[in-house]
């Protein structure tokens, strides 16, 4: 057998070779677009040579693409005149012959080198993408004039059609997006780890007036009263820091530190000028504002509570950095019976729950859907819907659930009792007709 006229084996074996090293290209090509991005940048910046190797290639997606398709058009067009070439030695000349083998390829091609391995590159792109960079890197670096010169004209195709390639890497993400990658994640982060990453990205659209403890239920002591009632308020008092009156809560001479006037009382030194000696001026954060920049103000500030006030400067609530931790880890410290917001499940399934429970506690934690966009505790929300004032015994519905009030107090609802409207399945309901 010389050189220039091969066996019809040897054709057959080289047309084989070729057809593999078609089926490598179109797999490594599928595998590197396949790759995840992210964790390919972990593992380069740990240290792995392949990963590296990888990312140094995908960081110029134009050549990379460019050798791949340079090689595979090549293999599929050197496959081609073989074909043809052991068609007419073993069949001779004809065009049905020819047209038959040229079908037979293309079926060739598209099942074993095509379809099979771009389907086995995207189930497994890391185990064939990191292996492959070591073989595409030096093919590019071989062909890199060839590539350069065929970039030439894709540029030029690009500038008429006034198209802009997006930037090599990693896109970023939106939060929303940011959001979906953390549910969908749930198999690898532990459920409660979950929950604080998809409220810390909720901290963003959150507000101070979502989290504040209301006017009404701000605990605060009065200057104006005398000893025997400042001595019992303090003792009675549920938070180791208070709010500070002077006649009024309208009045408002600042915060006061529980722990520094008990010196004081243990020496029976304790007077309403001592107590005042105390007292801090009060931080103010405007109502509305972003919780997220209010947490970063007040930590700078090294304040641990602030108060805040409308656009008339009225107090409308109190906003403690305990509340804030809350947000995102969930309930850990022991709250106060004025702020209770604690509910109870009824024999029929439902709940009662206190009319001052905050709407976003009510949904996170009862599985509701209540609207967020006006009031934020439940009787804002009734006092809305019914725009009059609320009377015992009124049921309404709202957003799958149904309110029943079942007590009202100086004007605001009390409790009440919530149940989830049932939905019926249109086949059963047809069914049952």
């Amino acid at each position: 057998m010389h050189l220039d006229n091969p066996s019809t084996g040897a054709l057959l074996g080289a047309l084989i070779v070729l057809l593999a090293l078609s089926a490598f290209f179109s797999m490594a090509e599928t595998s590197m677009m396949a790759l995840n991005r992210y964790r390919l940048k972990h593992m380069a910046a740990n240290g792995s040579r392949s990963a590296i190797l990888t990312q140094a290639l995908l960081d110029r997606t134009d050549r990379l693409l460019g050798v791949i398709l340079l090689g595979n058009n090549l293999v599929n067009a050197s496959a081609a005149t073989l074909t043809t070439v052991i068609t007419l030695r073993l069949f001779g000349e004809g065009e049905l012959i020819l047209s038959l083998a040229t079908l037979l390829l293309t079926f060739a091609i598209l099942v074993f080198s095509e379809v099979t391995p771009k389907v086995i590159g995207a189930a497994y792109p890391e185990r064939i993408a990191l292996p492959a960079a070591f073989v595409l890197a030096p093919l590019l670096r071989l062909l890199s004039p060839v590539v350069w010169f065929v970039n030439l004209f894709v540029q030029a195709i690009l500038r008429l059609l006034r198209l802009q390639p997006p930037a090599a890497g990693p896109q970023p993400l939106t939060q929303q997006e940011l959001r979906t990658l953390v549910l969908e994640a749930g198999r690898y982060i532990p459920e409660k780890h979950q929950s604080m990453l998809l409220s810390l990205l909720e901290l963003e659209n959150t507000t101070v007036d979502d989290i504040m403890v209301p006017r009404q239920q701000i605990e605060s002591i009065d200057l104006e009263a005398d000893d025997a009632d400042l001595r019992h308020q303090l003792a009675t008092c549920h938070h180791n820091r208070v709010l500070v009156c002077r006649g009024s809560a309208d009045d408002v001479i600042g915060l006061l530190h529980v722990r520094r006037i008990l010196h004081l009382w243990e020496a029976e030194e304790f007077s309403r000028e001592a107590l005042e000696a105390q007292v801090k001026p009060p931080v103010f954060v405007p109502s509305g504002s972003n919780l997220l920049s209010q947490l970063q103000s007040l930590q700078e500030q090294r304040e641990r509570m602030a108060l805040v006030i409308d656009e008339y400067g009225e107090i409308l609530g109190l906003l403690a950095i305990e509340d804030v931790l809350e947000e995102i880890v969930g309930e850990f410290t022991t709250q106060s019976p004025q702020r209770s917001t604690a509910w109870a499940e009824d024999a029929e399934g439902g709940w009662v729950v206190d009319g001052g429970a905050p709407l976003r506690d009510l949904n996170r934690k009862l599985g509701l859907h209540l609207s967020l966009d006006g009031p934020r505790t439940l009787n804002g929300l009734i006092l809305e819907h019914l725009q009059d004032l609320p009377e015992a015994g009124v049921s309404l519905r709202l957003d799958g659930v149904t309110l029943e009030i079942l007590s009202v107090q100086d004007r605001s609802v009390r409790s009440v009792r919530l149940r989830r409207i049932r939905q019926v399945d249109p086949v059963q309901a047809d069914s049952a007709t």
